[in-house]
């Protein structure tokens, strides 16, 4: 049996604007809403959408406040998601590196 197998990528976290939202936050840990979707170049709609698919999965954790009277949103990296990143790139590494 053939070592190279596409079936170890995560495919939740290959989508790219996914891809991106995890790369942004495995380097700066959390951001706030308006800052990703500046960064990713997104879309309120579209990426409000993967955060929840994110959230769903454990990889993300949503805070929600307000700074002064204006809404605000966090978006965290957790652990699990943290650890399932590592585990993406590192399946995609072992594709290259075959």
């Amino acid at each position: 049996m053939s070592d190279f197998n596409i079936s170890q990528i995560n495919d939740l976290i290959h989508s790219r604007l996914r891809l991106g939202i995890m790369a942004y936050l495995s380097t700066a840990g959390s951001a706030d809403f308006g800052v990703l979707k500046r960064e990713l170049e997104a879309t309120d709609g579209n990426l409000s959408v993967q955060i929840t698919k994110l959230e769903a999965a454990g990889y993300l954790k949503i805070e929600k406040s307000f700074k002064g009277k204006k809404p605000n949103t966090k978006v965290i990296l957790t652990q699990n998601g943290k650890q399932a990143f590592i585990e993406y790139i590192d399946s995609l590494k072992s594709l290259i590196n075959r």
